[in-house]
């Protein structure tokens, strides 16, 4: 266990002249001391700041890391800002601060594996640079260390949670094995202190045993391996304490457990760590079934390793593991070894990190190909609140937020049922901005029920999405229940008897028909229009009547003066009729568009300019915008930008100010440009023509095209 020793600047300046003498970077470095110290930083984070370089220095990291490194709490301590450390350093450096200062904002809430998956996206979702992501695991492992002496055990045990069911995850996907390791046995010890006692009782209690048969079989083995010509160094060690306690929770008792002694064997060469398992093979008789080849099959972190179990001196059961020094300083610097082999490594290292790299980056950005990431950019990357239940309870809320979002964060049954909210003691409308440090009290009533209005002004995704999903519940109840009037009036009409139209038999037939699932599907789609009552009817009674001829008798037959329609699209002579947007040319409010009568599935919503329908002259049907109408639309855009810096987060950032949410995000690289694929939600043509103008005023974009599917 490392113990906290504070560093001068002098010491982090040696050690990154232990892998890089250039006098311009350990200038910068240097430079960045003197900055914070300028500023006051309080010295309780300078000491913290430069113990956090120094962690990052064991990984070899870039000049860039150590700096952002040394930064990280100015802008969090407002001694400094986003503006000045760009004009005083360089734009990559400000950014990497902002980002950590960003993620550090965040926090897991409650210790539900969900909300660890969830903190996890955000963070990565967050991070474009993944340097961001090694500083914020440099900088919780100081801060887990300097636990060590605390007397508060609720914050040690909130700590080490957070840090096993979210960092440690996403340091294990990185490959940093180094800090990886130190924070689970950390993390054990202040959430189960006397497991960890125990064991590492147990292991002191045996350890000078240990380490002479451990001494014995490396003198065993490097006899070998000299004999065969190969140059090799050796390491024994005893196996941490959380992967004993992890052997342990199977089951496993102290004295089943062999393989606690174990080696590593470092060559040169690839081939000497097949030749050198062989040879050891050859005088120790290996454990069936426990021989690993993540030579040939890496682990998804880019891990490579020979791992082998033998009985070797006084039968005891050794690990071996057989790596060469490149394999070896990945397996514990992860991705982190990109910028230590960029320059010095071998070509096909260089090539792997690169590749590995590329594809983290591929990984970080593709977790934006769904909507939990978008959100993430919409709400997390924008400036955040801080507001308190009346118990005292800190929630944290995109700026912009209501009572009505912060009834939806603590409880959708909360929000469902809100009624008035008090903040500071005094009544406010459910559309007041929140503030920072705000007292927000709701009050609920058992039969309340949400307010469509509220979708005009609630800031999160969460609430919208809530109150969507509560409203599409009661319409979807009215539809059914609207449907089985209207079929059984119908059967009444025809005289016919409801008990022998609705047989199991009669049912199965129309549910597969149509390809429905439940007699409430049947009758939801009666209700919405979708098919009607006699169609249904003449399903199970062979009338031979087309859905089509019925929908078009039903237009040219009705006439309505109705203009008050509830749908986002008006069918000429019906009004209010089921409607489907085309997924071949996504139509918005706004568009041109027409209507066009399919087989048994209703009127789906074209472009008139829809390859689809342009050459198409029978069953169309003049349809037109609901003028009232106040849904959301898809529309996709391709975006052409030049290649050099990553600009999705500038351009997430103008949908986020624009009050545009992006569903998906797909990247296409090209020689000469990339061009990401944007699935935005919009309300109407005009807001999407103004996104694109704003986008089209930037100097990186070169081309933006609105995408049609066929």
């Amino acid at each position: 266990m490392n113990k906290q020793i504070n560093k001068t600047i002098d010491d982090i300046i040696a050690k990154y002249r232990e892998y890089s003498n250039n006098k311009k970077e350990i200038d910068l470095i240097n430079k960045a001391y003197e900055f914070i110290k300028t500023k006051e930083l309080d010295n309780k984070e300078i000491n913290h700041s430069l113990r956090v370089a120094d962690i990052l220095l064991d990984l070899e990291v870039d000049y860039t890391t150590i700096v952002a490194a040394i930064l990280h709490k100015t802008i969090v301590s407002e001694i400094s800002t986003v503006e000045e450390l760009t004009e005083v350093f360089n734009e990559d450096i400000a950014n990497l601060v902002n980002i950590i200062t960003k993620i550090n904002h965040v926090e897991l809430k409650d210790n539900k594996e969900d909300s660890a998956i969830y903190l996890r996206k955000v963070i990565v979702g967050m991070s474009e640079d993944v340097r961001a992501l090694f500083i914020k695991l440099a900088d919780r492992l100081d801060s887990m260390r300097s636990l060590f002496n605390s007397k508060d055990d609720k914050l040690k045990k909130k700590k080490a949670n957070e840090t096993m069911s979210v960092l440690i995850p996403i340091a294990h996907r990185l490959g940093i094995n180094k800090i990886k390791s130190e924070l689970e046995d950390l993390c054990l010890r202040y959430t189960k202190p006397d497991v960890y006692n125990d064991i590492l009782e147990k292991l002191n209690n045996s350890r000078d045993e240990m380490n002479n048969i451990l001494q014995e079989m490396q003198d065993s083995i490097s006899e070998i391996l000299s004999e065969n010509g190969i140059k090799f160094k050796i390491k024994s060690r005893v196996k941490s304490v959380y992967s004993i306690y992890k052997k342990l929770t199977t089951g496993r008792k102290w004295s089943d457990i062999y393989d606690i002694l174990a080696l590593r064997v470092f060559v040169e060469k690839e081939s000497e760590c097949y030749l050198s398992v062989g040879l050891i093979h050859s005088k120790y008789r290996p454990i069936p079934k426990r021989f690993k080849d993540y030579i040939a099959m890496p682990k998804e972190n880019m891990y490579q390793s020979l791992h082998t179990s033998v009985f070797g001196v006084e039968g005891k059961v050794f690990e071996v593991q057989i790596r060469t020094y490149e394999m070896d300083e990945i397996a514990e610097k992860g991705i982190a070894s990109h910028w230590s082999y960029k320059e010095k490594g071998t070509k096909k290292t260089q090539a792997l990190m690169e590749q590995k790299l590329e594809l983290f980056r591929n990984v970080m950005e593709s977790s934006l190909d769904n909507d939990l990431a978008v959100n993430v950019n919409n709400e997390l990357l924008t400036e955040m609140i801080y507001v308190f239940t009346p118990n005292g309870d800190v929630v944290e809320l995109p700026k912009g937020s209501t009572p009505i979002d912060f009834a939806y964060r603590i409880h959708s049954k909360v929000g469902d049922t809100t009624v008035n909210a008090l903040v500071n003691g005094n009544i406010v409308t459910l559309d007041y901005e929140l503030n920072n440090n705000d007292i927000v009290n709701i009050q609920t009533k058992k039969d309340a029920t949400p307010n469509k209005d509220w979708l005009n002004f609630v800031k999160t995704t969460h609430a919208r999405n809530k109150i969507r999903t509560y409203f599409n519940k009661q319409e979807r109840l009215t539809y059914i229940e609207r449907g089985k009037e209207i079929f059984e009036k119908e059967i009444k009409k025809k005289r016919l008897v409801i008990g022998e139209i609705l047989t199991n038999d009669n049912v199965a037939k129309i549910l597969k028909t149509l390809n429905l699932q439940d007699l409430d599907e049947i009758y939801f789609n009666i209700g919405s229009l979708r098919y009607t009552a006699a169609y249904i009817i003449s399903i199970v009674t062979e009338e031979e009547k087309s859905p089509i001829d019925v929908l078009i008798s039903k237009i040219t037959s009705v006439k309505t003066e109705k203009t008050n329609y509830k749908n986002d699209v008006i069918v000429s002579g019906i009004g209010d009729v089921e409607v489907t947007l085309a997924k071949c040319c996504n139509p918005i409010k706004g568009d041109d568009i027409i209507g066009y009568i399919t087989k048994g599935r209703g009127i789906t919503i074209h472009k008139s300019s829809c390859g689809n329908v342009i050459n198409k002259n029978e069953r169309l049907i003049d349809v037109l915008w609901n003028p009232n109408s106040i849904n959301n639309y898809h529309a996709i855009i391709n975006i052409e930008v030049l290649l050099g810096k990553n600009y999705l987060s500038d351009i997430v950032s103008k949908a986020t100010s624009a009050a545009i949410y992006i569903d998906a995000i797909k990247t296409i690289e090209h020689d000469n440009s990339i061009i990401y694929t944007l699935t935005l939600k919009v309300k109407n043509k005009d807001e999407l023509n103004k996104f694109i103008n704003v986008l089209n005023n930037q100097s990186y974009i070169k081309k933006i095209v609105e995408r049609m599917n066929f």
